[in-house]
């Protein structure tokens, strides 16, 4: 079982950077592949990148392509997501969660088994 914990979030300008972290328990950490994701107010919950156990492969949803990064330190047990050019329609808030495998669909909220409490992330234009 692993413990979640994000942080990071904040208010920024359009066009301003981000970095959220998400600190993760447990001495298994390398295990999971981790993703995070985003509600917005009003909106389900959508998926933003996915990370594999390693770092060696990531994977995007097309409208942060370019602008976020994610990656890993499973030294630190911690993942992370940067955001650069960020925009209003980037206003959510942000989970990260894990997974204990990279096959299947990493867009899919059911594939994770375990979520943070969320950071919240406001881009004023």
């Amino acid at each position: 079982q692993v413990q979640l914990v994000e942080s990071g979030g904040g208010l920024v300008q359009a066009g301003g950077s981000l970095r959220l972290s998400c600190a993760a328990s447990g001495r298994t950490f390398s295990s999971y592949a981790m993703g995070w994701f985003r509600q917005a107010p009003g909106k389900e919950r959508e998926f933003v990148a996915a990370i594999n156990w390693s770092g060696g492969r990531t994977y995007y949803v097309d409208s942060v392509k370019g602008r976020f990064t994610i990656s890993r330190d499973n030294a630190k047990n911690t993942v992370y997501l940067q955001m650069n050019n960020l925009k209003p329609e980037d206003t959510a808030v942000y989970y990260c969660a894990a997974r204990t495998t990279w096959v299947g669909n990493q867009m899919k909220i059911a594939e994770y088994a375990y979520w943070g409490q969320g950071t919240p992330v406001t881009v004023s234009s």
